[in-house]
């Protein structure tokens, strides 16, 4: 048996009869492969109809190819992918894609039609799973969908939305998820009750990315291959293996040992101790959540904007980042996460007491007032709530920290029957209207309300702000657009019921003989393509 299939059986990416071996121990990985140990037991599927968890999505960003897409190469523009290039109607309501000629699916070998993409933008809508809203915010429903995405031609892929949107929100959503073109044929092959292959897709591909599905073993290990006739060449590793290894001590020791390439998931302690290493180099790549407090307006103190800016000057947002936060987040007081268009990087406030005490004053609360804060319990979340409690009672407001399961705050909070909530939010899409939608919308403050966007839930009542959200969904010139989320993000840091603090960045330790590790500010702008070992 060669160190190479010794290997692989110790990894449990092989078949049976391999697996009886036992590796030798530390044994090397394979000069071809590039293994990195992930938490990925969040993976429920791997249909691009369906996949809505961070690993998932991952994965499937690096086995399926999307009508266009925002490349390894450059994160930051946005070009064709299975499209060559794309016109959009005066009315800012028709997109036709012109599609690339003899692109392959992996499997079958089958040519890609614009017969495939279009099937592959419906069956999202009529399967209506968790990602379906990303393109059913556009009009498109199960009654109207076939009528309203059609396959022109072979090369042809054309799509109408009953409104009218910004050209940039309708082309940032198809290069989304959704997007993911599937091969028609196997779908409809393995189809059982009407589901269009979600069944078997679950656990198969039918696509045409870089990297093909050879094996996924859930709570264990997804095993990837390099699909050579990928319409950018063959990826320069010939193999990925993603271990689920969800202890981070467990990560940092394999990693030492050379048992893996590349640890995704270690915290500070772990890379303290790996910085002498010289077989190792870290990387820091920046994330795209929001971490902020929520102040429910509903509570009597909050009403005031004058108690709302006093709150924001009792934080010590530099002093957390240069201590327990160093080397995870950055100060960034918008509600746009840095690396967003139109997102607004400069900070605002800065701990301030004696300012902030002149504001309470000035909004009748001279000694403060009591505030219950709900907070996850665990790591960051508490130690940031438990520095807020300390600042903020510098200026005689007394929080009463209030800590539990993170699903145990999300239901007070979705209820809207906090006070003060600790928390964090994550895009659903590369567009800023992803993130204004809920932090600066709110259509119906009522209980009953149909839609409840976190302005909702913190009872800020803001038609203004909620039409000028929408019309900067339908602007159709992109720099107007920007400057339109700008005055947005402006006008909410500024008034709104938001204690926006931190975005975090992420650090990903390697071995130093690996090279190419393209990880975006969203799952789904992870790159394997680019590894070279």
């Amino acid at each position: 048996m060669t160190r190479h299939l010794a290997w692989l059986a110790m990894a449990g990416v092989v078949a049976a009869p391999l697996a009886l071996w036992q590796a030798p121990a530390q044994a090397a990985t394979p000069r071809d492969t590039v293994v990195m140990a992930k938490k990925i037991d969040d993976i429920i599927t791997l249909d691009p109809g369906e996949a809505y968890e961070l690993s998932g999505e991952e994965i499937v960003t690096n086995v399926y190819d999307r009508l266009i897409r925002f490349e390894a190469e450059d994160l930051t523009k946005m070009v064709g992918g299975v499209a060559a290039s794309w016109t959009i109607s005066d009315d800012s309501k028709t997109f036709t894609f012109k599609l690339r000629p003899g692109q392959k699916f992996q499997d079958t070998g089958s040519t890609l039609t614009a017969e495939d993409a279009a099937f592959s933008l419906q069956r999202v809508i009529l399967m209506d799973k968790t990602p379906a809203f990303l393109i059913s915010q556009l009009g498109w429903t199960k009654d109207n969908v076939k009528d309203l995405v059609k396959a022109l031609d072979p090369l042809t892929l054309q799509f109408t939305t009953p409104n009218k949107y910004a050209p940039s929100l309708v082309l940032n959503l198809m290069s989304s998820v959704v997007g993911s073109v599937v091969e028609k044929k196997v779908a409809l092959q393995h189809e059982e009750k009407g589901d269009f292959g979600n069944g078997w897709l679950k656990t198969h591909t039918a696509a045409s990315g870089p990297f093909k599905l050879i094996s996924w073993k859930p709570n264990e290990s997804v095993t990837l291959e390099a699909n050579p006739t990928y319409r950018l060449g063959a990826p320069a590793v010939k193999r990925v293996i993603v271990r689920h290894i969800p202890e981070a001590a467990s990560q940092a020791l394999l990693l030492q040992k050379g048992d893996i390439d590349i640890a995704r998931d270690l915290n500070p302690d772990q890379l303290k101790t790996l910085a002498g290493d010289k077989a190792i180099k870290v990387e820091t790549f920046a994330g795209s959540d929001t971490y902020y407090a929520g102040m429910n307006l509903a509570y009597e103190p909050f009403k005031n904007p004058k108690v709302r800016d006093a709150m924001r000057y009792l934080i010590d947002y530099d002093g957390m980042v240069n201590s327990f936060l160093k080397g995870n987040f950055f100060v960034h007081q918008a509600f746009l996460p840095k690396g967003f268009m139109g997102a607004m990087n400069e900070n605002e406030y800065k701990l301030d007491v004696a300012k902030a005490k002149l504001l309470l004053a000035e909004a009748g609360y001279p000694n403060g007032f009591e505030v219950r804060l709900d907070t996850w319990n665990s790591s960051p979340m508490a130690e940031i709530a438990q520095s807020m409690q300390q600042t903020m009672g510098m200026a005689g407001i007394k929080v009463n920290i209030v800590p539990a399961e993170q699903k145990q705050v999300l239901t007070i909070y979705r209820a809207r029957k906090h006070q003060m909530a600790a928390l964090s939010w994550g895009p659903d899409y590369l567009d800023p209207h992803t993130n204004a939608d809920t932090f600066s919308f709110n259509p119906d403050n009522s209980d009953g309300a149909a839609r409840k966007p976190l302005a909702w839930r913190n009872s800020w009542d803001i038609p203004e702000l909620t039409k000028e959200t929408e019309a900067a969904a339908q602007e159709p010139d992109s720099a107007k657009r920007e400057t339109m989320y700008l005055d947005l993000q402006k006008k909410v840091m500024e008034t709104g019921p938001f204690l926006i603090m931190f975005q975090p960045t992420f650090q990903v330790a390697e071995r130093t003989n690996v090279k190419g590790m393209i990880a975006g500010i969203t799952s789904d702008l992870t790159y394997y393509r680019k590894l070279t070992k």
